[in-house]
């Protein structure tokens, strides 16, 4: 079964690159996307039952990406957020790690982790690399 993902990225290059290869590699279902702060939110608390992993940038058009890891921090125990970031120095990773993220992944050099995080099978204990 695929894995149903949301994707908040602001670049659409990055975006629909990131869609394509996670749909080829790592058998993930992508369900939506959004650009901003706002979008993310509303439409994770919206679909509750529609996705299974979250993967979000931290630096968006409108807002931040720490702010939707913030809003969705009840969700359910078989849903994942990851942060995908240019920005993945050691203090945002904690900071991510805080505020529920499940996983930290560079953008620029740690892709093949999130493929390989994205077919694992859910944990319930947070990682980063």
């Amino acid at each position: 079964m695929a894995c149903r993902a949301y994707i908040v990225e602001d670049s659409p290059t990055i975006r629909e690159n990131l869609i394509e290869t996670l749909q080829e590699l790592a058998m993930v279902e992508p369900v939506g996307s959004a650009e901003t702060e706002s979008e993310g939110k509303e439409w994770l608390a919206q679909n509750d039952e529609h996705w299974d992993l979250a993967i979000i940038d931290l630096f968006l058009k409108e807002g931040s990406g720490l702010n939707i890891l913030q809003a969705c921090r009840t969700r359910r125990p078989t849903q994942r957020m990851v942060v995908l970031s240019n920005h993945a120095t050691k203090d945002v990773r904690w900071r991510c790690s805080q505020l529920g993220a499940d996983a930290v992944f560079d953008k620029s050099t740690e892709i093949d982790a999130l493929i390989d995080y994205c077919m694992s099978p859910v944990k319930s204990e947070p990682e980063t690399h």
